[in-house]
């Protein structure tokens, strides 16, 4: 099998979610990197192309627009089939508008645009192009919540009454942004990240998280943000009560100045005759209650488990799969999407698991709201579609 061609905007000396990109596309060898813009600076992107890639100097390019200028006129044998979007928020846009309409397919990093008009607008430009858009909500593709996801929305836990999304670290509990730390500067600076800073960083993936498993949307919302270190610009802490379709009620926290946390992602879920519970930091196990016998845990491909959560583990149970497996899960989706649109199949983008632009609207709806209602006062607000 031909392997698809990789272009990759930004990941350049410095960053930490570009070589994430790089391993996660290649893990299942279908997709090769090969080319890209890895800097706002022409002599670091170029550096950036050949020192962490390795990639020949002809295809490490000195601009975004000299990437897609480039690629757009090579042979087709040699031209990228798709580009990722690994740069900060305020960029993401710019970069999805000018690759599609270049005629290149997209993988773009969450949250998908810096505001919701521009969201609303990429989803016109995706279906106007036809190219395959997806978003890396990358959590979704964990063997385990693949498995919440079977359990929910097969009733076996019944109807759904309270969905508790809890996302928090510790890295900002200190003003890192005014110590040289470059993923806090851009990350804690409006006019780079958006309206919102923890929410919009890791809310986000909560909001996304708990959609996906139970397949209930939010229908309307209360927030509290708070920004505790002195002088920052955007909110480090926040909590989010929320109203799903059907009656569910949720709490989201998500907090970035949690002392000593790392990565504290969990979920969980509550029906009327069963419940589950997942953790990021153990993303191998799931644990099942039921009311009337002893709670099961579930492990990545063991015995009992659904077929959709062991399609979606590589190596035999007891072998741990992480962060990396399931970011690579998006990528082995996706890049099925892609081959089978260039071979000019009518693709239904839903049927690919993967996070796709409706996503992403979701998820810039869902930092507007929660920032709007922090600002009245912690309103009640409908979350509609838009």
């Amino acid at each position: 099998m031909t392997k698809l061609r990789m272009g990759l905007i930004g990941g350049g000396e410095g960053a930490f979610i570009g070589a994430v990109h790089r391993i996660a596309a290649e893990l299942d060898g279908q997709i090769e990197l090969v080319g890209g813009a890895f800097s706002s600076s022409a002599e670091k992107s170029k550096r950036s192309g050949q020192s962490l890639y390795g990639l020949t100097a002809d295809r490490c390019y000195g601009t975004f627009e000299e990437l897609i200028r480039s690629e757009s006129v090579m042979d087709p044998s040699r031209r990228i089939d798709f580009i990722v979007i690994a740069t900060p928020n305020h960029m993401h846009f710019e970069h999805a508008k000018a690759a599609l309409e270049a005629g290149f397919h997209v993988v773009s990093d969450k949250p998908m645009t810096f505001s919701l008009e521009e969201a609303l607008e990429l989803r016109d430009i995706v279906a106007r192009t036809g190219k395959v858009f997806g978003l890396t909500h990358n959590y979704t593709g964990y063997p385990m919540i693949k498995e919440a996801r079977h359990l929910v929305r097969s009733g076996a836990l019944g109807e759904v009454r309270r969905i508790n999304i809890e996302y928090i670290q510790g890295w900002l509990a200190s003003p890192e942004e005014r110590d040289g730390n470059k993923q806090a500067e851009w990350r804690t600076d409006p006019s780079r990240s958006g309206a919102a800073g923890c929410m919009g960083d890791i809310g986000t993936h909560g909001e996304n998280l708990a959609e996906y498993v139970t397949g209930l949307r939010i229908r309307e919302l209360c927030a509290d943000l708070t920004t505790f270190v002195p002088g920052r610009r955007l909110d480090d802490d926040g909590n989010v009560l929320l109203r799903f379709e059907g009656g569910a009620k949720g709490v989201l926290s998500a907090s970035q100045i949690a002392v000593g946390v790392e990565n504290g992602l969990t979920l969980r879920v509550y029906g009327e005759s069963g419940g589950l519970e997942w953790a990021q930091m153990e993303p191998n196990s799931l644990v099942v209650r039921w009311p009337d016998r002893p709670y099961e845990i579930r492990r990545t491909g063991g015995a009992g488990v659904s077929e959709v959560s062991v399609a979606a583990s590589r190596i035999p149970p007891g072998h741990p799969e992480g962060f990396l497996e399931a970011f690579a899960l998006l990528y082995r989706n996706f890049a099925q999407a892609v081959r089978d649109a260039n071979e000019g199949k009518s693709i239904s983008i839903a049927d690919y698991d993967f996070p796709n632009v409706h996503d992403g609207v979701r998820g810039m709806q869902f930092i507007e709201t929660v920032v709007e209602s922090s600002a009245r006062g912690a309103a009640w607000l409908i979350f509609p579609d838009a």
